[in-house]
């Protein structure tokens, strides 16, 4: 089934999360495992602005669905760093702009060159430069949504588990817009297929690797996604990314792990 944009945009909300009783943390406050994981997913989510910066300068923002999309799922993604962030501050921890702005700038000419290298890497491929586009974002979609789930597993505290619940409902309907895009485009072109298998297998890395510490990385993903359940869980978003058109046998996900040396 084709995803209906027009209704998407017209429903698109901020996560809820006032009706949710913060100030339990106080007396029931979260492990500092949790609150590091929670603190390195508040930092994707900000920074999702600047995802949304250097595709503004790809063939994908002349589509106008895609281009719907992506404002509302800039704005979506927004909310779910304020949600997390308000959850931190109940644990005194303060996610300051200047400190997102400071980790942006020590990224330094990386950071700067990243919207020339998409703009030249997009005129040089043309419009299959959206399919690759939209297969990756799935690929990252359906890992929040396992990260937001799994996390929401592994804690005891209702409350984050319903708020980790909620952000993950809203991520579902961003993997299904890209989904729905990349089959399609996928399906269209052959080129596409080759272009976007290379990619993926060469250059995707976890949601953060580009931003963060590898050592903040190899914590969440060991807290995440190792051990069985773990792998259970890295597999399935494996098979959901192979079973778009060009794209069969991709194991991203789980080699990630490896590669990061998270226990099996």
């Amino acid at each position: 089934m084709a995803f209906d944009i027009d209704r998407y945009t017209a429903t698109s909300v901020a996560v809820q999360w006032a009706d949710l009783d913060l100030e339990r943390f106080r007396e029931h406050p979260l492990e500092e495992t949790s609150l590091r994981t929670l603190r390195y997913m508040t930092d994707v989510e900000y920074h999702t602005v600047c995802y949304t910066r250097d595709l503004l300068t790809t063939p994908s923002h002349r589509d106008p669905d895609v281009s719907a999309f992506m404002t509302m799922w800039n704005r979506e993604e927004f909310w779910h760093g304020e949600a997390l962030a308000a959850v931190l501050a109940m644990h005194g921890v303060t996610v300051e702009y200047d400190e997102l702005k400071a980790k942006r700038l020590k990224l330094g000419w990386k950071d700067r060159l990243d919207p020339i290298k998409q703009s030249l890497l997009g005129s040089l491929v043309g419009s299959d430069f959206i399919a690759t586009h939209m297969a990756w974002g799935a690929a990252n979609e359906w890992s929040a949504i396992t990260a937001y789930n799994r996390m929401a597993e592994l804690e005891s505290d209702p409350v984050l588990a319903e708020l980790l619940r909620r952000i993950a409902k809203q991520e579902a309907r961003h993997v299904a817009f890209y989904t729905s895009q990349a089959r399609a485009r996928l399906a269209a072109s052959t080129k596409a297929q080759k272009l976007t298998r290379f990619a993926l297998k060469r250059f995707w890395a976890p949601v953060g690797s580009t931003i963060m510490d590898r050592d903040d990385v190899v914590h969440v993903m060991t807290h995440l996604m190792s051990g069985p359940d773990g792998r259970d869980a890295a597999r399935k978003v494996d098979r959901s990314i192979s079973a778009l058109p060009g794209l069969s046998g991709l194991s991203i996900v789980e080699d990630a792990l490896n590669g990061l040396g998270i226990a099996a």
